[in-house]
Formats: structure tokens, sequence, C-alpha cells
């Protein structure tokens, strides 16, 4: 048989094979379907390319595909596009892992079209879809290698969205139980009265703590009340660096300050406490260091924590590659 009948035979023989299909779905970073996305197949041996949208659920498919290498091109109006590579086996149903496309604004290398402010905005609704195994409030990190500086007016929303999620009161009850259980601040005595003050102060330090260190200082001294998770290097450079934050923040200027605004409001929040602890059980100076010390190591371990654990335990948390500019 002589090269042109082979020729001739060959997309006969290739269509010969089991056809094969490709399913899959198109998200945004907080996990959300894109519908409308445009997705073009080219596989190797086999012409025209093959061209679909995707659904209202972001899904997509592709039937009797020829069982050879692939090459998905994945496109949608404000988003960045994408590509994915594969190979199908014959007779093979491959569905694909979620395609995860980023918004073409917060791109650095893109031309930017969106204010400085609205970007910061985005940046902030991914954050305020963190939640550790889906519960727990996880606002105050950010996982993006290019976070951009919040107004002081995001910082007092992302404060007080903070102090009113309703798990933040169920914590509060929690840790009123416990201080109640143990007679702690015994001024305060015990029953349903004890019970309520205890919770009002319980929670009087949580929202005093928030606002001031996380907004008011951090409003007036231009200085970023968030942990910017680093996620490379080694685990002794990573430790170091989530200890250091403790004590040095990123300023609204983009640069590496000493953290006086996290600092002065846990002095400030320790303070304010005075006012409404039992008189018998205030300490003046040293309630107010005491309670700032805590709150700093309550940092660096926290800190360390969100370093190498709580990124895994929080199913919307954004997963760019910090290893990239």
């Amino acid at each position: 048989m002589n090269l042109r009948l082979i020729l001739l035979f060959l997309p006969t023989f290739a269509f010969s094979q089991s056809p094969a299909s490709i399913t899959g779905t198109i998200v945004d970073l907080r996990g959300a379907a894109i519908a409308g996305a445009h997705i073009t197949l080219s596989v190797e041996g086999q012409s025209p390319d093959r061209e679909t949208t995707s659904n209202d659920d972001g899904q997509y498919s592709f039937s009797n595909v020829i069982p050879a290498p692939f090459h998905l091109a994945i496109a949608a109006s404000g988003f960045i596009s994408a590509s994915l590579p594969g190979t199908l086996q014959a007779g093979e149903s491959l569905t694909l892992a979620p395609a995860t496309l980023q918004i073409a604004h917060l791109t650095t290398d893109m031309e930017v079209t969106l204010s400085r402010v609205e970007i910061a905005q985005e940046q902030i609704k991914v954050e305020e879809q963190q939640r550790l195994l889906g519960v727990l409030p996880n606002y105050y990190v950010t996982y993006d290698p290019h976070p951009v500086p919040l107004t002081a007016k995001q910082k007092f929303e992302l404060a007080w969205k903070t102090s009113i999620d309703p798990v933040n009161f169920g914590i509060t009850a929690i840790v009123a139980g416990v201080e109640q259980a143990r007679n702690t601040y015994n001024g305060y005595g015990q029953g349903g009265a004890g019970y309520a003050k205890r919770y009002g102060a319980a929670y009087g330090d949580s929202l005093s703590g928030i606002m001031l260190g996380g907004a008011a200082f951090p409003a007036l001294l231009r200085q970023d009340p968030r942990y910017f998770y680093k996620g490379i290097g080694s685990k002794k450079s990573r430790i170091l660096y989530a200890i250091e934050r403790a004590f040095i923040c990123q300023g609204d200027n983009g640069r590496p300050q000493f953290a006086y605004a996290s600092i002065l409001g846990g002095l400030a929040a320790g303070g304010l406490s005075n006012l409404y602890y039992p008189a018998k059980n205030r300490d003046g100076a040293g309630l107010t260091f005491e309670n700032a010390g805590i709150g700093i190591a309550s940092n660096m371990i926290g800190n360390i924590v969100q370093e190498f654990f709580f990124r895994r335990l929080t199913p919307k948390a954004s997963h760019p590659d910090p290893s990239k500019p």
C-alpha cells in the first residue's frame, strides 16, 4: 500500500477507535460558576477545532472526541484566558478539574481599568468567603500575592463584618461560659447576671481589639491590618516570617513598617477593658499590658498556624501561586 493510500485511510482508522468525551466546569476565584465562557477544543489529528460555551452552571462538554492529545483554550469576558492540555484514551469519559479564571483587572501585567479602591474591594470579597472548615471567619489573611492596600473605609467595614459575624457571638458565649465555670473575674459574681457581665466583657474585648487594632489605628497610621500569607520558602523562614509579622506589618505605601497600629490597638483595647472589668479585678496598667502582651503572643501563634495549617482548612481560600510575581 503506497503512502498516498495510507494517508487517505488514516482518518478513517482514527475514527474507528472508540470515541471519548470531555466534561468540565469553569469557575472564578470564589468558586462561582462562569456562564458563557468560550471553550475551543483542539485535538491532534482532528480538524477543524470544535467550540462550545459553558452553561449557567459553568459546565461544558465535548462528545465523540478522537482519543489523542488535546488542548482546551478557555476565554471569558473580564477574565484572563486559560488553557488546559491533556490526552484522551479510547472510550474514556474524562472529567477535568474545575478551571479557575482570574479577573483580568487583578493582574498586574495587564492594563488596569478598575481603580485601586475597586480592586481592593474585589479582593475583600474573596477574603470574606474565607471560613475555617467552612464555619469560622478567616477574614484577616490575604492569600493574594499582590494585595492592594485598603482604604480607611474598607478597614472599618472589614472590622465591623468580623465583629458582627454570628460565629463571633457564639465563640464569645463559650468564652463567657468557661470564665463562669472557673469563676474568672469573681467580682462579676455567679448566676445569670454574672454570666451576662462576663459575656459583655468578653465581647467588649473582642470588639475593641478588632475595631481599634484592625481599623481605627490602621486607618490613622496607614497600615494594613491583614496577615500577608507567605506560602513559599523553608519551614524555618516561614516560621520566622510569621513571628516577625507580629511586629512588622505592610504599610499602605507597600513598604514594611513597625506594627504601631496593631500594638497600639492592643494597648488601647487593654486600657479600655479597665472601664468594664470588676473593680476588684482591675490592675490598671498591669491589666492593660497583660492584655496587650497576650494579644501579641496570640498574633505570633496565629500567624504560624495561618502559614502552615489554616489555608488547608479554608475551602474558599484563593490559590494563586505566591512564587510568581
